[in-house]
Order: structure tokens, then sequence, then C-alpha cells
């Protein structure tokens, strides 16, 4: 991309590596503003987790007393429990008696099923109340994120604003744009999908190992074992698959830099005909992207399958573990059916936690590259009571001025100018010479590097740059125009409310009021922000009169008649003089047709004013004015002679 003085700008952003636990830590810390709804989440996630957990040891008291009906059905009545675990014995029946010891069974009596129906309903009622306050939790979660992401773009924004015009001319738009839309979808789809369910996860990891230490500390021990493995392979998954996320997310920012490059320049591609070198450009990008896509979701898609692998062998452990304690009457068949589900309930948190890694990674990824963007250097901070002149005349005073984009190549030294109010100043000068840089000093886009520049006696540095920007107007050659009516692209540059009269009569100063009311809605006629509907002369037109709408102190022209044919060019000439009666004019041009009337023209060569005067009286010194003036109208002049 091209910056200031056509030098070849890169964009910097994304090439440092993932700082991961910083940019996780930052992002984290984006919730701080809600933390009162988080308690009251947290809260209910916790008493929701407390139920659900609670259920299966339930379920297995309902079990128990099922076998226990089985089991006292079995066994003739009018003995003891100790009785009819002797007799079993006494038979040689050692293993089942040592089973059935830790049954609460009644000889002769069969299920008890209000029993079993009062310990259902309990369950019910239970698991009930653990799926409302899931939906309490789930809720205020979703309310945390969408503010938090509210913020946060409220932020992006507010940064755009105060990020200096050097920041846009090293940065590629459509990065930009990528980091400002799709990162902030991304971090925002990440909380959406993990947040809620790594707390409900990590909150049922606590709870379960509560739970299967009560009911059994050995085969919580053994479901246990296998624990490090699943940290070991989270761990070096997570670390292989993390830099691949940086990349698909940077390949992303680049191919949205590419297809905004090639869709806002596509007729000169076509012009050109270089649709085939876009299209191979395109899919070189393109394939970068899948294949950085391809290997961060392949790396941490095997984590969910690796999980389930661990899951199954802690099921098994826990399986021929706790049925041995059955058979010693150590624990009860109940006890044992819980414990099975909490070994299953401790290890899906784990799965679902390592296969939230692939989006986590990839949201921290993205905030990565928010934060770079909200961490960029801001321009210069406006004094906290600004100054300003008196009497808003238009006096430009430019004082041994210095200026360099990059600290090892000057571009402007020691530049002094003064420019009385009412002045027309006509800055002329070959491409690179600093005739759009000395404007963009004015209106503080840059600052200087050596010097000052005076607003009527008051050093523009002390003024807020909003007080200085109001008393100019300013007209690009590139046109700018936004989705909307044509009244209202007029309209823009004025700071308060105006009235169609208004409107129409800036129109007709900027003699766009013929070719308005010739469209079907006139000045309601709708136009994007391609200005599609109206020529390039139109576009610009209709910029000249927001110019004039704004009624500016001083007024500034890069090459505003560029796009206009030359019967307009005259008419638009003609309404400057009269607009700029009273005001101070900087005229950037380099067809020498627009500026003969001009009050003062400044040539500049390499950053410096070389030569200054009137069009006569630079033609008579015979220096570079005359040679530019000759070679663009010496041969019209002697046609017309």
């Amino acid at each position: 991309m091209a910056g200031p003085g056509g030098r070849m700008m890169m964009p910097n952003a994304g090439e440092r590596s993932m700082d991961f636990k910083g940019s996780g830590k930052r992002l984290l810390a984006q919730l701080a503003p809600e933390r009162g709804t988080l308690w009251t989440m947290l809260g209910a996630a916790v008493l929701s987790v407390a139920a659900a957990v609670v259920g299966p040891k339930i379920l297995g008291q309902a079990t128990d007393l099922v076998f226990a009906g089985v089991v006292g059905r079995e066994i003739a009545g009018g003995t003891s429990k100790e009785q009819a675990l002797d007799a079993l014995r006494a038979r040689g029946d050692s293993g089942l008696a040592d089973m059935l010891s830790g049954v609460d069974f009644t000889p002769g009596r069969g299920i008890d099923f209000t029993s079993v129906g009062h310990v259902l309903l309990i369950a019910l009622a239970v698991y009930v109340g653990a799926g409302l306050l899931m939906l309490v939790s789930t809720r205020l979660s979703i309310r945390v994120i969408n503010r938090t992401v509210y913020r946060m773009r409220e932020d992006v924004q507010a940064k755009l604003s105060r990020l200096p015009l050097s920041y846009f001319d090293k940065a590629k738009r459509g990065e930009v744009l990528s980091r400002a839309t799709n990162d902030l979808d991304n971090i925002s789809q990440t909380m959406q999908q993990s947040m809620g369910q790594l707390i409900n996860s990590l909150l049922t990891i606590v709870g379960v190992l509560a739970m299967m230490l009560w009911i059994s500390p050995l085969l919580a021990l053994v479901a246990l074992l296998t624990v490090p493995l699943s940290v070991f392979v989270a761990a070096k998954v997570g670390k292989r698959s993390q830099p691949q996320f940086v990349q698909q997310w940077k390949s992303t920012g680049s191919l949205n830099a590419h297809i905004e490059e090639m869709y806002s320049g596509h007729t000169l591609v076509k012009v050109f005909g270089r649709q085939q070198e876009s299209a191979e450009d395109f899919a070189e990008q393109n394939e970068a992207l899948y294949e950085a896509g391809f290997r961060a979701q392949f790396n941490s898609g095997v984590m969910q399958p690796l999980m389930y692998f661990i899951s199954n062998i802690n099921y098994v452990l826990v399986a021929v573990v706790g049925g041995l304690r059955v058979a010693s009457g150590t624990l009860s068949i109940g006890d044992v059916q819980a414990f099975i589900q909490y070994s299953r309930q401790f290890s899906m948190p784990l799965t679902q936690v390592a296969s939230m890694a692939n989006l986590v990674q990839s949201g921290v990824a993205s905030a990565e590259r928010i934060f770079e963007l909200l961490d960029a250097d801001e321009q210069q901070p406006d004094p906290l009571r600004g100054a300003r002149p008196a009497e808003l005349r238009g006096e430009v005073t430019l004082e041994k001025v210095s200026f360099r984009y990059e600290p090892e190549k000057p571009l402007i030294e020691d530049l002094s100018l003064s420019v009385r109010p009412g002045q027309t100043v006509a800055i002329v000068g070959p491409t690179g010479a600093g005739k759009t840089t000395l404007v963009n000093l004015l209106m503080r886009f840059y600052e200087v590097t050596g010097g000052r520049i005076a607003l009527d006696g008051v050093d523009i540095a002390a003024m807020s740059r909003d007080d200085l920007r109001a008393g100019i107007g300013m007209v690009l050659q590139d046109t700018w125009l936004f989705g909307g009516t044509i009244a209202e692209n007029i309209a823009y540059g004025a700071s308060r409310e105006v009235t169609r009269e208004e409107i129409e009569e800036a129109a007709r100063a900027a003699h766009a009021d013929r070719f308005i009311r010739t469209l079907p809605d006139g000045y309601d006629t709708v136009i994007d922000d391609e200005g599609s509907g109206v020529s390039a002369g139109e576009k610009q037109l209709i910029t000249i009169a927001r110019a004039f709408l704004s009624d500016p102190v001083i007024l500034v022209l890069d090459e505003a008649t560029s796009s206009v044919d030359t019967r307009t060019e005259v008419l638009i000439q003609k309404a400057m003089a009269g607009l700029a009666h009273g005001r101070t004019s900087f005229v950037i041009a380099h067809r020498l047709s627009t500026i003969r009337d001009a009050d003062v023209i400044l040539v500049m060569e390499n950053g410096s004013i070389v030569e200054q005067g009137t069009h006569d009286e630079l033609l008579l010194a015979r220096g570079a004015y005359a040679r530019l003036y000759a070679a663009q109208f010496a041969q019209a002049v002697a046609e017309v002679d």
C-alpha cells in the first residue's frame, strides 16, 4: 500500500508470536465491569452443579432399595439379616454373604415401591431444580458476554478515532476491518460457546470429585490416575495447535485486505488486464488460509478422541475395582452405580474442557489482534484546556517547520511562511514535493517534528483538534460519500442542523444543483458509499457543496477540481472566488490553470519553498514555476496565438 510521498508501507500487525497467557488474562479482565452479574451467575451455576452432582447419589439409593427388595424376597422370612448371612456362610457361600453384607435388606420383604417412589420424586425435583438454575446461569452468562463484546466494540471504535493518520498509512484497510469485525465476532462466538460451559465443567469436576471421595477414597484414587495423562495430552495438543490459530487469523486478515483492495479497484484491475494475477494472488492467500485453518482444526481436533480414549480407560478401571469392592461387601451396588456415573461425569467435563481448547485458542488469538490494535500508538492528546484564538480570521504562520515521516529521511526542513487572512495560497510542485504533507501538518493529521504552525497567533499544537478543524473546510482529490441521500451527504459538512434551503444554496454555489435536479428523486436520491449513479465529477461537486455548507474560515482544496470537466472547472473557480472572499484558501494543484488568480503561489521542491509570488511575477522570474507552466501550456498558447 502506498503511503504519503509514495512510500510503500507494509503492515506489521500480527507478526509477533502469540502471548496466550497474557492475552487470556487480559480478555478475562474485560469481564470486570460485570462482576456483580458474574457472581450471581456463578452462584446459580454452583447450586445447579451441586444439585446435579447429588442426583446420582439419590438414584443410587433407589437402586439399593430395589436390590434390597429383590434379595429380601428370595430369603425366607422370620429371620434377621445377620442370621441369613450366617446361614449362607454355613452353606459355603461366603462370597455371596460378603456381598450381601453391604445390602440393607429384610428377609421375606420385597421391593418397597413407596420408598422407591419417594426417592425418585426427590431425584426428579433435584434435577428439575438443577435445570432451572442452569437456565438462569446461562441467561446471565449471555448477558455478560454481550455487554462485554459491546464495550470492546466501543473501545475499538474509539481507538480508531484516536489513531494517527500514519497508522492507516501503514496498515491495509482490509486488515483493520478484519480486526474490527471478524476478530470481534470470533471473540463473541468463542465466549458464548465456551465461558458458561467452562465454568460448569470446572464446578462439575470439583463437585464430582468431592462426591467420589465421600463414597470411596480408593475408587476416587483410581479415577484420578488418568488425570495427569489428560492434562499432559491437553497441554501438548494445545501447544502444538496455538500457533496455527494465530496464523489462521493472520491469513484471514490478509485475505480480507486483498479482497477489499481488489473490489475497490476492480475497474483498474480489468482495465489493465490483471484479473489473472488478482485471481492467482487470491488463490495463493486462500490456500494459505486453508492450510493454516486445516492444521489448527486438525491439531486441536485430535484432542477430543484422545480424551475419550482416556475416559474409557478410566471407566474400565473404575468398573473393575468397583466390582471387586461390591464382591467384598465394602460398597453397595447403588454406591458403585453412582460412582460409575460420577466417573463419567468426571471424565466428561475434562473432555469438554479439552475439546474447547480449539475454541479458546482461536478466541484468544483474535483477542490478541484486538489488543494489538488497542495498544497501537495514539496521536498526541489534546491539551486539557486548549488555547483558542480570540477571533478566527485565518492568519496562518509557519515558523521554521521541519517534518519527516521516518527519522532518517527528512522531507520538510526549515520551512517558513506567512499567510494573511483572506489570501488564496496556491501550492504547486512535482509529485512528492511535500504539498499534501504541508496541508496535513496544518490540519494536524501529522505533528511537526520541528518549528511551529500558528493560527491567528496561537500555536495549533496548543489547540484542540476539534477547535482547529472546526474552522477548516477540506475538499480532497479522492471523494468520500456515504450511503444515504445526496442532501444528507451535503449536510454532513455542517456542524449544526441545516435546512433544505441551505443545502440547496450550497449546491447552487458549487454548481451541483442543476445535475442533482435531473436525478430521479433530486436531493432525495439515495446513493451508496461508492457513489453509484453519479459520475466522478458530480461526486466531486457534492463534496465541494459540503465544504461550502461548512462555512469555514480556512478552505483547503487538494486537487479538488481534478475530476471535473473544463467548463465545470471554470464555474467552480468563479464560485470559489466568491467563497474565498474574507477567507484564507490553500489550493494544491497540478493543473496551473486553476490557480492563476491566486494571491500567492508557492513552488515546492523536496520539501522546501523554492519560489514564491503571483502568477505573473513567477513567469517573469523564469524559474521552476515558469518551467512547469511552459510544460503544460506552451503548446496550447501557441495554438491560440
